[in-house]
């Protein structure tokens, strides 16, 4: 499967392809605050900042992720990445066998920088990731994950309307150097419209 990644563009949020140039904002971005950082993995300077890009790099070379810088107001201010892109093996013959495109994908890597949350930023970029995702992709899951321990970021994904499948126990190291269980959450494609249109009220709410 080999996919372009597209550029993602809403009325305050561009997604566009992370590259090696944006490790200055990026560094820049986190260093606003790391209070709410200690479940995730967010660079702190300079140099750290290019090898988390040049690590996410690797794995879109991979074609494990696809890693986005997210702008807002024309403002650097975290970065997010579809993971996990699975094509599916179908019985043979079946009309549902795709090659171009995948058929179930994870949002994650997700950060923003202090000044971005409690903001409609997330609200967007998600708004944005879900309706390629479903929309042009078809896909028949997202699925969002978060340290089971993160009560911020089980909220946020609750927001978007995502359904808890359940907790992965020991399912990868931790950012803080113990061993993670992390929350499955999944959004289905028969469940978009309704969380689209309620995610549309929600941005009409918060015009900033």
């Amino acid at each position: 499967m080999s996919l372009d990644q597209p550029v993602l563009e809403g009325p305050t949020v561009t997604l566009r392809s992370l590259s090696l140039t944006d490790a200055g904002a990026l560094a820049a971005a986190a260093a606003e605050s790391r209070q709410h950082y200690i479940y995730t993995r967010v660079p702190a300077g300079i140099e750290d900042a290019e090898s988390y890009i040049a690590a996410a790099l690797r794995d879109r070379d991979e074609g494990r992720r696809m890693p986005f810088v997210t702008v807002w107001h024309g403002r650097v201010v975290g970065s997010t990445s579809y993971l996990d892109l699975q094509q599916w093996r179908w019985p043979a013959g079946s009309s549902l066998q795709r090659t171009d495109r995948p058929d179930a994908v994870e949002i994650g890597a997700t950060w923003l920088s202090d000044s971005a949350q409690r903001t409609r930023c997330n609200t967007e970029a998600k708004y944005l990731m879900l309706g390629h995702a479903f929309d042009m992709w078809e896909v028949h899951r997202v699925t969002l994950k978060t340290d089971e321990r993160n009560v911020r970021s089980r909220q946020a994904i609750e927001r978007l309307g995502a359904r808890l499948e359940g907790v992965r126990r020991a399912d990868m190291p931790a950012q803080d150097g113990s061993v993670r269980s992390s929350a499955y959450y999944s959004i289905v494609r028969a469940e978009w419209p309704t969380i689209r249109a309620k995610l549309e009220a929600s941005l009409a709410r918060k015009p900033w």
